[in-house]
């Protein structure tokens, strides 16, 4: 029987598309992992789905009133077609709505519950008067108390990565409303964690090979003693709790999610029509299971999820290693939905090819450290080197031989360089096979991109278009060492580049894909004879003008939730005001704003408007305008100021799909280029998307004509 490595893979909320954090983070390095394994011998199982329990899925279904079923429906949708076209590799990509999970996370709550793990236990927990309801974690926002941040949630902070009690939280507010929330009395159901210290800390024990910082983050967990967590939370959206009393609350999406490990593999047994082979998985002890996520999630595979395999049943795997990744940022920040400060999936996949996007986010991978995505970085990584070097290397090999030969030549008498070429492939085929076993995929990479820097040296050393003059058997050596080199280079990287990798052995005269055959067929013979196919440039030269983010308009805009102050007329003009508005973090600032014949000074006196912040002041009648307001205006002549809801004074306003990258000082004449307008249901969008705040969609204060421009 074949070895066998179980893969499973961080759930995305289905609340949002999917950007290029999360394939950094965890997608990416588990899809080299398991093709590499395949490629050795190996058979994997790769799971994962959408996660689609929770308060972001609410929060999101109350932004855009609809429900909760409709949002999950459209991004599964999205995340598997993503998925696919990612190439990521999985045995199935499930979501977390299926009765097959609801039933495998009851029977695991049920089993706990009676051997007393779970227990009651009344609390203190926020209540919004406002909205008239008990909230979750994610319902709630403050100051984290460990890093400071302004936007740490009720259960965590995603800047320092700590778990958190909202209590803990300074100045609370609740995400819906941004009213400040009261303590009421609520009973939960909790999870004894402080009952499996002990067995976490030997499990531990022989876990020296998990990463640094995975095996401090845990440690320092347990130096501070683990707390119960509670199991359940006032929501009705979720997993029913299969006991009596409490049919006003659901099960906890952090319980609820990481079970998935465990149903995704029960669910893919069954479609296989083998519904006992999970356990070959997961009852097995030589089968290793490895955990694939970011930073943030650490501490639910370290510790939760192993708790939880420890009391349910003894006889299931518990994690191997869990080789998670740093974050990557976007400008120093960190990549989030919510903000908008993220480059979407949907976006880079309708503008680049796969695996150049796959080679960037793989040669930056932020194994352990956070990295950059810079747009310059990745037009030089492309170029320079997926082109410049493996591409060209590619490329004047096969065309100087099907140009002279037609087919693979045979080798002939070997030289010193030739020896040291067919060395130097055995070296990277155990350098790079070792540094992918390890979960060390930049190194791996790295590796198999000195190989082809060292076929240009041997190409330009062995000068075949002098040597075809003069010696063509020698030529055909050079070539056919050459074309040895390219077949390599084509398993190797076929875990970094899966749809380049293919198509280079099928140029080389393979007839099967490259993902079916073994590692170590690299170091097999070329079969002398065999037809070349027409040779074809494999990846493209990028210019930095075809970059939406770049050339688009809109990314230049800074817009932000202000709210007014106070309103004065304007000394010099019938139909301008003089507003003071709070920027938020921007302070107080003045613009001058034609409204008047449309607003009074009460109706708009306190109200959140949208300001484009950074555009080039302006003296309007003597009086000087630090910004302007947008507003829509339709061919009836009714004027309407946008309203971001109850978003925070100074938080950004962006659109999904187009990367904030406001300039310093945005120039009037740059501002006219953006044709934004109103669309369906009052919506203000550009480009067919709907602007976005922190707390929902941007929509017109009053009623206009659809079409109506935003000024």
């Amino acid at each position: 029987m074949r070895e066998k490595i179980y893969i499973g893979v961080a759930w995305p909320y289905a609340n949002g598309s999917l950007h290029l954090g999360h394939m950094a983070g965890c997608y990416i390095p588990a899809d080299i992992f398991a093709r590499y394994n395949r490629m050795i011998g190996k058979d994997v199982l790769m799971v994962s789905g959408s996660d689609e329990h929770g308060t972001p899925i609410t929060i999101t279904a109350e932004n855009e009133k609809t429900t909760p079923q409709v949002i999950v429906d459209k991004f599964n949708k999205e995340h598997t077609e993503n998925m696919k076209q990612m190439g990521i590799s999985f045995s199935l990509f499930t979501r977390t709505t299926t009765k097959n999970h609801e039933k495998v996370v009851q029977d695991i709550f049920l089993t706990l519950y009676n051997k007393k793990y779970i227990y009651k236990k009344s609390i203190d927990a926020f209540y919004c008067t406002h909205c008239k309801r008990f909230l979750p974690d994610r319902y709630i926002e403050g100051v984290c108390p460990y890093c400071k941040s302004e936007k740490a949630r009720g259960d965590q902070c995603d800047e320092c990565g700590k778990l958190l009690d909202p209590k803990e939280l300074e100045l609370v507010k609740c995400k819906i409303c941004g009213n400040t929330p009261e303590i009421r009395s609520s009973t939960h159901l909790f999870f004894s964690l402080s009952k499996f210290e002990q067995r976490l800390i030997d499990w531990l024990k022989d876990k020296k090979h998990f990463k640094p910082s995975v095996l401090k983050f845990t440690e320092n967990w347990l130096k501070n003693g683990l707390r119960d967590r509670a199991i359940t939370r006032d929501i009705d959206w979720g997993i029913k709790v299969p006991i009596e009393g409490f049919d006003d609350k659901r099960i906890y999406v952090w319980f609820d999610a990481v079970i998935g490990y465990l149903s995704a593999s029960i669910e893919w047994a069954e479609k296989k029509g083998k519904p006992d082979e999970w356990e070959l998985w997961w009852k097995d002890k030589n089968v290793l299971h490895y955990y694939f996520l970011a930073k943030d999630n650490i501490p639910f595979h370290t510790l939760i999820w192993p708790s939880i395999l420890m009391g349910y049943d003894e006889k299931l795997n518990l994690p191997y290693d869990i080789p998670a990744n740093e974050y990557l940022r976007l400008k120093g920040e960190q990549f989030s939905k919510s903000r908008g400060t993220a480059i979407w999936v949907p976006n880079v996949l309708s503008k680049f090819d796969v695996d150049a996007i796959r080679y960037y986010l793989s040669i930056n991978m932020p194994e352990n450290k956070d990295t950059d995505w810079t747009w310059d970085d990745f037009i030089a990584k492309n170029n320079d080197e997926l082109v410049g070097t493996y591409g060209n290397f590619v490329h004047r090999v096969i065309t100087f031989t099907s140009k002279n030969f037609g087919e693979i030549p045979k080798l002939g008498e070997l030289d010193e360089l030739d020896k040291k070429a067919l060395t130097k492939i055995k070296e990277t085929s155990e350098e790079a096979g070792k540094s992918i076993a390890g979960c060390y995929f930049k190194q791996g990479l790295r590796i198999s991109m000195n190989l082809a820097q060292f076929g240009n040296f041997y190409f330009d050393q062995k000068q075949p278009w002098n040597l075809i003059k003069n010696d063509k058997e020698a030529c055909g050596t050079a070539l056919h060492i050459c074309l040895k080199i390219i077949n390599s280079l084509s398993i190797f990287m076929a875990p970094y580049l899966p749809y380049s990798s293919n198509k280079i052995w099928n140029i080389i005269g393979n007839k099967n894909s490259v993902h079916d055959v073994n590692w170590q067929s690299a170091l097999n013979e070329l079969k002398v004879g065999t037809q070349l196919e027409k040779p074809e440039p494999l990846f493209k030269k990028l210019d930095p003008k075809d970059f939406l983010e770049e050339s688009d308009p809109f990314s230049k805009l800074d817009l932000r939730v202000a709210k007014v102050i106070d309103v004065k007329d304007h000394p010099n003009a019938d139909t301008l005001y003089i507003l003071l508005l709070d920027v938020g973090k921007l302070g107080k600032r003045i613009i001058v704003a034609g409204m008047k014949p449309y607003y009074s000074k009460d109706e708009i006196k306190g109200k959140s408007i949208i300001v484009v912040s950074n555009l080039k002041p302006a003296n309007i009648r003597g009086a000087k305008s630090n910004g302007m307001l947008l507003a829509a205006e339709d061919k009836k002549g009714v004027c309407s100021l946008l309203n971001p809801g109850e978003s925070t004074p100074g938080s950004e306003v962006f659109i999904e799909g187009v990367s904030r990258k406001p300039v310093n000082v945005l120039e009037f004449e740059d501002f006219k280029k953006i044709n934004m307008i109103i669309g369906e249901n009052q919506k203000a969008i550009y480009n067919g998307k709907i602007l976005r705040a922190e707390k929902g969609d941007v929509i017109s204060d009053k009623i206009v004509e659809k079409g109506a421009k935003i000024l």
